[in-house]
C-alpha cells in the first residue's frame, strides 16, 4: 500500500513539472505523460527546453518519447533502457515495419496482438497496418538524438539495423501519399466558410481559424494552436481598390519548425481575415493569452489554447457539414491550398513563399508547379 502511495506522489510531481514547460510544449495528455514518462524522461524534456529548442520540435520529440515508452512497455513489461540494445531496436523495427500479405498467413508476423491491443488500448495506435517508413525513420532518430542528450551512444548507426529497415521497406512497399489528399484552394475554403454564417461563439471562433490560417500563408496547425494575442500587432490600414482602407494585423511568428525565432518572422493579414480574428476575439473577451480556445458544452470559452489535433477536427467537421468528404481534407490542404491559390491567381512564387515562409524552394514548388503545369505552355505544345 505505501508503495502505491510513492508512486502516485512521483506521478504528481511529474504531473507538476510538466506543468512547468507547458507554455513552451503544450501538452494535452499531462496526466497520463505523467504516469507513463519516467523522472529522466521529464528531466530530458526540461533541459531541451532549456536549450532553447524549437517548439515543434520538442512536440515531436515528447510525442515519440511517449510513443516509445509505451511501446516498449507493452512490449517489454519495462521501461526503456537507455541506451537500447540492438536487439531492442530490431525488435522496432520488426513491429512496426511488415508485409499485410504475409501476416495473412503467419499471424506472428509483424507487431503482436497483445502489444497492438496495448497500445490501442491508451490510444497510441489507429490505424490499421504497419507504419510509414517514414514515422518508423523519424521515430529512430528522435530515439537517437534523446539517447545523445542523455549523455550515451546507441546502435543506431549499425549495418544490421539500417539493413533491417531497408529490407523491411522493400518487402512491403507503401504509395507515398501528400498529408492532404486535396488542397483547400479559394473555392473549397469558401465553402467551409459557408457553413460559419451565424454569430455563434463557435462559428465564430471556426471561420477566424480557416481565414487565418490560409491568408497567413497557410500556417501549420500547430502554430494556429499556439497563436497568441501578444504576437498580434495591429498595422497602418492599406488603402483599398475603390473602397475604405483595410485592416492590417502582423502575427509575429516566433520560433516554427524552420526558425529559431530570432529571425523576426513576421505575416501579415489585410481585410476579411482581420475583422474575422476581431470579431472572435471581442466575442471570446480575448485581451492576452491563448487567441484560439476550446468552447465547452454551454457555450463557455475555455482558458487554454485548443490542440493543434482539433484544428484538423474542426476543418474536417466544417468539410462535412458544406457536403465535402472529410477524409479527402486535413489542417496541412490549408498550407498548399494557399500556394496552389497563388499559384491560380499569378502570384509569383517567390511573393507566396514570403507570406508562406517555406524555405525549400524545391518543397513550395511542388505544391505551386502542379497548378500551373496544367495551364502552362508546356503542357500545349499541339
Amino acid at each position: 500500500m505505501a508503495k502505491a502511495k510513492i508512486n502516485q506522489n512521483a506521478v504528481e510531481r511529474r504531473a507538476e513539472e510538466l506543468d512547468t514547460i507547458a507554455a513552451v510544449l503544450p501538452i494535452e495528455r499531462r496526466d497520463e505523460l505523467a504516469e507513463l514518462l519516467t523522472d529522466q524522461d521529464v528531466e530530458t524534456l526540461r533541459h531541451l527546453v532549456n536549450q532553447g529548442m524549437g517548439d515543434n520540435t520538442l512536440r515531436a520529440l515528447t510525442s515519440d518519447l511517449a510513443y516509445l515508452e509505451a511501446w516498449g512497455m507493452a512490449a517489454t513489461g519495462q521501461s526503456l533502457p537507455w541506451p537500447a540494445p540492438e536487439a531492442l531496436l530490431l525488435k522496432f523495427v520488426a513491429h512496426h515495419l511488415w508485409d499485410p500479405q504475409h501476416r495473412e498467413t503467419a499471424p506472428d508476423h509483424g507487431m503482436p496482438a497483445g502489444v497492438d491491443a496495448n497500445l490501442r488500448r491508451q490510444g497510441f495506435l489507429k490505424s490499421v497496418g504497419p507504419h510509414a517508413p517514414s514515422t518508423v525513420r523519424r521515430r529512430l532518430a528522435n530515439w537517437s538524438t534523446l539517447t545523445k542528450w542523455r549523455g550515451f551512444d546507441g546502435a543506431f548507426a549499425s549495418p544490421a539495423l539500417k539493413s533491417a529497415i531497408r529490407l523491411a521497406i522493400r518487402a512491403a512497399p507503401r504509395q507515398r501519399l501528400r498529408k492532404s489528399a486535396k488542397a483547400v484552394t479559394g473555392d473549397v475554403l469558401a465553402k467551409l466558410l459557408a457553413t460559419c454564417a451565424t454569430d455563434s461563439l463557435r462559428d465564430l471562433r471556426d471561420r477566424a481559424i480557416l481565414m487565418v490560417a490560409f491568408a497567413s500563408g497557410g500556417r501549420r496547425r500547430s502554430e494556429i494552436a499556439g497563436l497568441r494575442r501578444e504576437q498580434l500587432t495591429v498595422e497602418p490600414p492599406i488603402p483599398g481598390d475603390d473602397g475604405p482602407p483595410l485592416p492590417s494585423l502582423a502575427i509575429h511568428l516566433g520560433r516554427t519548425k524552420t526558425n529559431s525565432g530570432d529571425e523576426g518572422d513576421v505575416v501579415y493579414l489585410t481585410g476579411r481575415p482581420v475583422d474575422a480574428l476581431n470579431a472572435w476575439m471581442v466575442a471570446a473577451k480575448i485581451d492576452s493569452g491563448s487567441v484560439f480556445r476550446a468552447i465547452g458544452r454551454w457555450g463557455t470559452v475555455s482558458r487554454r489554447a485548443i490542440d493543434p489535433q482539433s484544428v484538423n477536427a474542426i476543418l474536417k467537421q466544417r468539410a462535412a457539414l458544406a457536403g465535402l468528404e472529410p477524409t479527402e481534407l486535413s489542417a496541412h490542404g490549408l498550407r498548399s491550398g494557399y500556394l496552389t491559390e497563388a499559384a491560380n491567381r499569378g502570384i509569383p512564387l517567390p511573393e507566396a513563399m514570403e507570406q508562406s515562409r517555406h524555405r525549400s524552394v524545391q518543397q513550395a514548388s511542388s505544391y505551386y508547379n502542379s497548378a500551373t503545369r496544367r495551364s502552362g505552355r508546356a503542357a500545349r505544345m499541339l
